[in-house]
């Protein structure tokens, strides 16, 4: 059928507007990419789609601002960290343990510095030039070597055989760190993590050495404090446990004087139950019932308890303690209020002699001496980062004779017949008199050896004398204290007290640092009325007992 007119010419028109449209397009100066755009504006403004866009659509962002990508995301290469070596977190704690220990060092003896310069320099200058990865391992190195010449005797050998906390142990001081601060139970003011805690690297380093430790600061155990602990329990007995079975007895055994400080140490075990280590809290907040039920179904590593509970369930025998390892007692002034001291001294002997122990002495009375003596019985280690002299003379008996010239030479003599200057290391401070060979002389004649030592590094042996065992005596002239070693004498006796009261406090402050039994007799004369009164207050200061013939001696020298 032939087409009309009317439809021809539509045809030729549509035609035309095609041509007139393709050349439009080719003289614009709109990129394709822009038309593109202007299309798709104009398709959303009529609501028509195209199919693969489907019924919804992508907002233009700022990485894709025409949405050319309609909310796809580009492909990102997923770059691999290169982790450097020495650099992993067990090495970067470690280096930070060994950083603390080298300031300890260095604040404790600052008289002992570079005792070994020229073997460093010579290290350094034949290594080569530190780098940005090996300068904190080269830094160990050099500080290993100056921190094991400036250690002496027996925590030199445990320096040497552990050079910083093992990982397992940080690991629990994270996970307590993390739970207190969850809880809000722990807030550092500093916002330093607990293993970089300079108390917690000191007691480790005391604990490393295999002694009891006699901490002595004045208050009783913190939450930073009591983390360390738990977490070098919590290390030794999972290093224990892959030498050989578990022991069936608690490991560890705290002492308390209250159940709110029982919940307190407890909440500071609690994080640990993850890494396999159950806590036992006993107090009289309970029934006797509950908690005999509970200690036969369980076998715990840790046990919390008050005195008095224990002796209870000790009496019932529902527990056994001889197989405990560790014996935490803290705070003898809490336990001396309650008077708990006895029932302290009672719980010791059900715990086997070679089982170690820690004190927490914050009471400077003289009844709590005794109990100090009854757990410590071995040779101790001081801790404290208090210097104050009530600190640093703790469990140290201070005893004054108030004597005449005459009686004072015999009164010095009979000293080293007591029970306890027999078996100690006795060190006699004497001035520049020449009464002073009356004191040689007579104590030769009783069959004592004399050692004189200008610096008192050395400590004589005891000597046989018919049978018996003399103990040695060693001399030193007062001038010479502040330049001299007290720490391994148990005895000192201040024959002449022409020395002053620094004199006095250094001797007091240095003696006995190995032991629980110091004692220093001071004889005091007429003569030295003008010390009466210092040495009064430092009596008192440090709990003990002031003669009565010394305030009065005191009163009248104040008069004149």
């Amino acid at each position: 059928m032939a087409k009309g007119d009317d439809a021809v010419r539509k045809k030729l028109n549509k035609a035309n507007r095609k041509k007139l449209r393709k050349d439009d397009r080719s003289s614009s100066s709109v990129t394709a990419r822009v038309a593109s755009i202007i299309a798709a504006k104009k398709r959303r403004q009529t609501g028509k789609r195209r199919k693969c866009q489907g019924m919804c659509f992508s907002l233009p962002t700022l990485e894709d601002p025409f949405n050319d990508r309609n909310g796809r995301k580009d492909f990102e290469k997923v770059t691999k960290k290169v982790m450097l070596p020495h650099k992993d977190e067990s090495e970067f704690l470690r280096e930070k343990c060994k950083e603390i220990i080298r300031k300890n060092e260095k604040a404790k003896n600052p008289g002992l510095k570079n005792m070994k310069v020229t073997s460093l320099k010579n290290e350094q200058k034949k290594s080569l030039p530190f780098t940005s990865i090996d300068s904190a391992v080269q830094r160990s190195r050099i500080a290993s070597v100056r921190t094991k010449t400036q250690l002496s005797g027996k925590q030199e050998e445990a320096c040497e055989n552990s050079d910083c906390p093992s990982k397992y142990l940080i690991r629990c001081l994270n996970e307590i760190e993390n739970s207190l601060r969850c809880d809000g139970t722990y807030s550092n003011e500093e916002d330093k993590p607990l293993f970089v805690s300079t108390w917690g690297v000191e007691f480790w380093k005391c604990y490393s050495a295999g002694k009891d430790i006699l901490e002595t600061s004045g208050t009783s155990s913190t939450i930073e404090q009591i983390a360390w602990i738990v977490s070098s329990a919590a290390d030794t007995i999972s290093r224990k446990d892959e030498e050989g079975p578990p022991a069936t007895s608690p490991f560890l055994l705290f002492l308390v004087a209250s159940q709110e400080k029982a919940a307190m140490v407890r909440s500071v075990c609690k994080p640990l139950k993850v890494l396999g280590i159950h806590t036992v809290s006993i107090h009289p907040g309970a029934s006797l019932d509950h908690q005999i039920q509970g200690l036969k179904s369980s076998e715990p590593e840790f046990m919390i308890s008050t005195p008095e509970r224990l002796l209870e369930l000790l009496s019932l025998k529902a527990i056994d303690l001889s197989g405990v390892s560790w014996l935490i007692v803290d705070g003898l002034e809490s336990f001396h209020k309650h008077g708990y001291l006895d029932k302290v001294n009672s719980i010791r002997n059900y715990i086997s002699r070679t089982t170690r122990a820690v004190v927490f002495d914050d009471c400077y009375r003289r009844a709590c001496v005794p109990v100090v003596q009854t757990l410590l019985t071995g040779s101790v280690h001081r801790l404290s980062l208090n210097d104050s002299v009530t600190s640093q003379s703790a469990c140290i008996i201070q005893s004054v004779n108030m004597s005449s010239l005459k009686e004072k030479l015999s009164k010095a003599v009979q000293i080293l017949g007591q029970p306890f200057a027999q078996a100690s290391k006795v060190l006699y401070v004497v001035g520049k008199d020449s009464q002073n060979h009356k004191l040689v002389a007579a104590l030769k004649l009783k069959g004592h050896s004399i050692s004189f030592v200008s610096a008192c590094s050395e400590v004589g042996n005891s000597m046989e004398l018919k049978g018996k065992m003399k103990p040695a005596v060693s001399m030193i002239d007062a001038d010479q204290i502040h330049t001299s070693e007290l720490g391994e004498y148990e005895c000192v006796v201040i024959y002449d007290c022409t020395l002053s009261i620094e004199s006095y406090v250094r001797i007091l402050t240095n003696m006995a640092r190995y032991t629980v039994n110091g004692v220093l007799h001071t004889f005091f004369t007429t003569e030295d009325a003008k010390l009466a009164g210092p040495l009064i207050k430092i009596l008192e200061q440090c709990g003990q007992s002031v003669p009565e013939a010394l305030r009065k001696m005191s009163l009248s020298s104040a008069t004149l």
